[in-house]
C-alpha cells in the first residue's frame, strides 16, 4: 500500500471548506463522478436515492462514472428507468468477497460488494487479494480495492483529457 498522506491544518481547513453535500451536486457542473472505497458507501450510498440518480444523470449524459473498493456498493440500487440495474450486463469490480474475509468483516457489512454485484447480473472480476485491478466498461471505471486507487484515477483522468 501507499504511504499515507497527511494535509496540513491549513490545508485540511481548505478541504473541508470547498467541501458540498451531495444534495447540491449537478452531473451538468462536473465532467465525471468518482466514488472512493471504504465502508460507508455499503451503509449509506448504497441507499442514497439522490446519489444513484447522480450516478444515472452523470451515465446517461455520457460522462464518466468511477467507483473503487467499497464504493461500487453505491450502484447496489441504481436502476434505469425500465427496473434494469445499473451495473447488469456491465463489467465490474470491488472489494472481494475474500478480501473482506481477511479484515474480519463480512458478519458486519450490510452486504459484501462481490456478491451483490453478481446478484445485480455484473460480470465480476477479481485478482489476487490486494492486488491492482482496474476494469473498465464504456464509461464505466471500477477498481477492486485500496491498492488499485491510483490506476482508476489514472484512468479516468487520460480519459478526460
Amino acid at each position: 500500500m501507499p504511504p499515507k498522506r497527511y494535509y496540513s491544518d491549513a490545508k485540511a481547513q481548505e478541504v473541508i471548506a470547498n467541501t458540498h453535500k451531495l444534495a447540491e451536486m449537478n452531473a451538468s457542473d462536473f465532467d465525471a463522478i468518482f466514488y472512493p472505497g471504504g465502508h460507508g458507501p455499503l451503509w449509506d450510498l448504497a441507499n442514497d436515492t439522490k446519489s444513484a440518480q447522480l450516478i444515472l444523470d452523470f451515465y446517461n449524459s455520457g460522462k464518466l462514472v468511477g467507483a473503487v473498493c467499497h464504493a461500487p456498493g453505491a450502484f447496489k440500487n441504481v436502476k434505469f428507468e425500465n427496473g434494469e440495474p445499473f451495473v447488469k450486463g456491465k463489467n465490474v469490480t470491488g472489494f472481494s468477497n475474500t478480501e473482506e474475509a481477511a479484515v474480519k468483516l463480512t458478519d458486519v457489512v450490510p452486504f459484501l460488494v462481490e456478491t451483490e454485484m453478481q446478484k445485480l447480473g455484473a460480470n465480476y472480476s477479481k485478482v489476487e487479494d490486494w492486488g491492482v485491478h482496474v476494469v473498465e466498461d464504456g464509461l464505466f471505471i471500477t477498481g477492486q480495492n485500496p491498492a488499485s486507487s491510483e490506476s482508476v484515477a489514472e484512468k479516468m483522468i487520460a480519459r478526460l483529457k
